[in-house]
């Protein structure tokens, strides 16, 4: 099992597989993670599904809006929105986008982020400086890179629970 350090800044995202531990950021990135933990515990994390999974590459969700299995989605959308909150301003740093790294999906626009992120499978340090790195799985990395596969997916895999390890 995982040490978890700081549980104020430790999400656990339950998949089918299992529990994905991640320690957020808040130091580099308080925005941020500060985001990630709102949502996480107003339940909007919940049901929402893995919208964008390239092999070799990553696992993109977030989507509260267009991606929620509990609300009823079209997977055509999906990947399409955010939040009912303000978008964030990019918080660059020299943290690589290594394997297991969260990092902060945004269009075009480098200060767009919103609620949707994703999960490196490799190394893909073209990223760095261009994506907020926020976050890193420290246990349960067998279960994202079980997450199916597409853009997307024809059966989505799903955040089942995304808690607070603080309110577990």
């Amino acid at each position: 099992m995982a040490e978890i350090k700081d549980p104020e800044n430790t999400i656990l995202m339950e998949l089918k597989g299992g529990t994905v531990t991640i320690e957020l950021l808040a130091d580099v990135a308080p925005q941020h993670a500060a985001r990630m933990k709102e949502l996480a515990r107003s339940g909007q994390y919940d049901g929402v599904v893995f919208h964008r999974v390239i092999d070799g590459f990553m696992a993109q969700t977030g989507d509260v809006k267009n991606g929620n299995t509990k609300t009823g989605f079209d997977i055509r959308m999906a990947g399409t929105g955010g939040s009912d909150l303000p978008n964030l301003p990019a918080e660059f740093s020299r943290l690589p986008h290594d394997r297991g790294t969260l990092g902060a999906a945004r269009s075009q626009n480098p200060n767009s982020a919103n609620s949707q992120f994703f999960i490196n499978f490799k190394d893909n340090h073209f990223l760095n400086g261009q994506y907020t790195v926020y976050g890193r799985v420290i246990e349960g990395m067998e279960h994202v890179d079980a997450i199916t596969r597409g853009e997307p997916p024809a059966e989505p895999d799903v955040m089942i629970s995304v808690k607070v390890a603080a309110d577990a």
